[in-house]
């Protein structure tokens, strides 16, 4: 059943991040509207949405992500998404039969894995070597066969309630608050209204900055196991070959504190250690 294994795989600890956030996130639904039932309903009609096919649809469109048209394109790249898919169902069975790939006019050479059953490859990427795609294909696999997209759908939802929720609340109480100090002739009372909005935008702000740091943290964890699931696949090579071709594409830069906080990947030379140490791990047992 979807939603037992589900939880069996989110319920990481790579994933204490995340649900944490996710924890938070449906108890300021709850505060937001005001009754734990209707919070609770809101947010689970909310989820049903976003993980069926409709909700797929949506955020395939929302990303970009485009049926592959050109003939050549899936004569190169249908037999390697169907070797990975094929490796990928054999390591882990409860994956979707019908995982689909797409693909994005994006330039960068990148990927995503996205909703339940979405794999997405930019046009960039089609200059990397075949066996580059595949490790890279692996890899996205590794992020659904972990559960990882359905958790980020869960926190995107989460979100967009919370979101919606603060907006109608905070246009509630300006509207009043203003009406009521315009009917009162009372200066005083629109500088409070003024200063309790500012307030409540802070406060978004900060939940916004928290929700970050917990996401990322968790998503940067969820690289290395996806890593780990293209290696046991058997693109452990490959995928550092694709490291490596990453690393060498990266502009040097001086990130702070923040910036590495919230980045979702791990630096490229750590991912590309992790690698070599499990090829090593392999070659001692062997």
């Amino acid at each position: 059943m979807y939603i037992v294994d589900f939880f069996q795989r989110a319920f990481r600890k790579e994933n204490i991040g995340i649900i944490i956030y996710l924890i938070l996130n449906t108890l300021f639904v709850i505060v937001l509207f005001g009754h734990p039932l209707i919070g609770i309903v809101i947010y689970g009609l909310s989820l049903v949405i976003a993980l069926s096919p409709i909700g797929e649809f949506i955020l395939r469109i929302q990303q970009g992500c485009r049926r592959i048209k050109r003939q050549d394109h899936l004569e190169r790249l249908m037999p390697l998404f169907n070797e990975v898919y094929a490796r990928a169902k054999q390591r882990d069975p409860s994956l979707p039969n019908n995982i689909r790939l797409f693909i994005s006019r994006e330039q960068s050479a990148n990927a995503f894995a996205t909703g339940r059953k979405t794999i997405c490859l930019t046009s960039g990427l089609l200059l990397l070597s075949d066996e580059e795609i595949k490790a890279t294909l692996a890899h996205e696999f590794g992020h659904l066969s972990n559960r990882d997209t359905d958790l980020i759908l869960f926190i995107a939802v989460g979100n967009l309630v919370v979101t919606i929720a603060f907006v109608f609340w905070r246009t509630l109480f300006w509207t009043i608050g203003t009406a009521v100090s315009v009917a009162n002739r009372s200066f005083a009372g629109i500088i409070v209204t003024f200063l309790i909005d500012l307030f409540l935008v802070f406060c978004i702000w900060i939940w916004t900055k928290i929700g970050t740091l917990l996401v990322m943290h968790s998503s940067r964890k969820n690289e290395f196991e996806a890593d780990r699931f293209a290696y046991d696949l058997g693109y452990g090579r490959e995928l550092i070959s694709l490291l490596n071709r990453f690393e060498s594409m990266e502009l040097p830069d001086s990130k702070g504190l923040w910036a590495n906080l919230v980045s979702s990947h791990p630096e490229t030379s750590v991912r590309i250690e992790h690698v070599e140490q499990l090829l090593e791990q392999h070659k001692v047992i062997s």
